[in-house]
């Protein structure tokens, strides 16, 4: 006796040849909704994982050393929060080191491409770290007025402008994102450096390994009157450049060269990799390392 065929709901419906089918809406990438990770069930858990787990995982593993923490005390939220991307632990140590006011009123500017590629990923880090989607290789009017409109309801705002981590330590280009969403929502910029996460999980480095890190929180900067989003944008990259080169340096030194514009390009030589890596040279505060190949203007 033959199997009877099974029909629908058991199998799926007939659908008719001559009907084009419509691509099934899938609500990933840039649109993504994650309004429901911004209620107070999602807050609840997001504030209990970054207290309990994250704040203590990341004093372990990035013994983070912070100064400049008083800047904070200069702003009032919402504020954006602008840093150089070396490694996936960035985002995790940041929010680890924000004051409680900051840190439990944070989103994460978040690759739709990569962060909201799948629908577990897109819950995982939208719960996890209060991510939003936002589109890093052309301009995209959703992804800032997402961003713009939870700067205006009072979110503060973590971007990282370079789009991506750094493969090799050396900084990448600084898109305009955080310029314009300042000059749109009048919200200061707090530029931030951090050092040495590269080395506990860079984009070239597969395993995890433990290092001290050291995070800096520069002067709040506004735009001024006749300054555009490109001009402004091009001072936070000078600002983070110059606490850059005073974590390779001393305060008066590095302020001294920005002063006479000869601050050590922070996107490295225009040369091989090997020779870029010797010009990065190690982290002063790691002991593993010889203290030399620091930067140096007459190297670069």
């Amino acid at each position: 006796m033959r199997a009877r065929t099974r029909r629908f709901p058991w199998a799926s419906p007939y659908w008719p040849d001559g009907v084009e089918r419509q691509a099934p809406e899938r609500n990933l990438g840039v649109d993504y909704d994650s309004d429901w990770s911004r209620r107070y069930p999602a807050r609840l858990v997001r504030a209990v994982l970054l207290d309990n787990v994250t704040r203590p995982l990341a004093h372990v593993v990035a013994s983070p050393e912070v100064r400049g923490a008083e800047m904070l005390e200069l702003v009032t939220a919402p504020v954006i929060f602008v840093a150089n991307h070396a490694s996936h632990v960035d985002t995790g140590l940041l929010l680890s080191v924000l004051p409680r006011r900051f840190r439990h009123r944070a989103v994460v500017a978040a690759a739709a491409d990569y962060f909201f590629d799948r629908r577990w990923k897109a819950h995982l880090w939208a719960l996890g770290l209060g991510a939003i989607p936002i589109e890093r290789h052309k301009v995209n009017r959703r992804s800032a007025d997402t961003a713009a409109g939870l700067l205006e309801e009072g979110w503060n705002l973590i971007i990282f402008p370079e789009g991506g981590r750094s493969p090799d330590g050396w900084f990448q280009e600084f898109r305009g994102g955080a310029a314009y969403l300042a000059r749109r929502t009048g919200r200061p910029v707090v530029p931030v450096h951090m050092e040495g996460t590269r080395r506990i999980l860079g984009k070239d480095r597969g395993l995890l390994r433990r290092q001290p890190t050291r995070i800096t929180f520069g002067t709040p900067l506004s735009p001024v009157e006749g300054e555009d989003a490109r001009r402004f944008g091009a001072r936070i990259e000078t600002t983070i450049a110059t606490m850059a080169d005073e974590g390779r340096s001393d305060w008066w030194a590095a302020r001294r060269r920005a002063a006479a514009g000869t601050t050590p390009s922070p996107r490295g030589p225009d040369a091989a990799a090997w020779r870029r890596a010797w010009a990065l040279g190690p982290d002063p505060r790691d002991a593993d390392t010889v203290d030399e190949g620091r930067w140096a203007v007459s190297d670069l």
